[in-house]
């Protein structure tokens, strides 16, 4: 099992935008094969703060995520919106 954080701090005036494109990314990603959850979540003391917060059944699952469409198409322009971006990507081991 893999797990993905993906924590993004989107410029001030940007998050209707960026909530937006992540209506499509999680509802299309949700459908993928693999895909076990992707939950996107906003921080309480900061709402320029969204988190992702996705579980996939493999690496090759993750890897087929990052080479779709959507993904494709979504990521960059979210990408446009941010200051700062971490993604951390786990695997399970206990």
């Amino acid at each position: 099992m893999i797990k993905v954080i993906a924590k993004n701090l989107f410029k001030q005036g940007s998050i209707e935008n960026a909530l937006s494109l992540y209506e499509e990314l999680v509802e299309k990603s949700r459908a993928e094969k693999g895909c076990l959850s992707y939950e996107l979540f906003q921080d309480i003391e900061n709402p320029c703060i969204l988190t992702m917060l996705e579980t996939w059944e493999s690496k090759e699952y993750l890897k087929a995520h990052s080479e779709s469409e959507h993904f494709k198409r979504i990521v960059p322009q979210l990408g446009k919106m941010r200051e700062q971006h971490e993604i951390n990507v786990y695997a399970k081991i206990l």
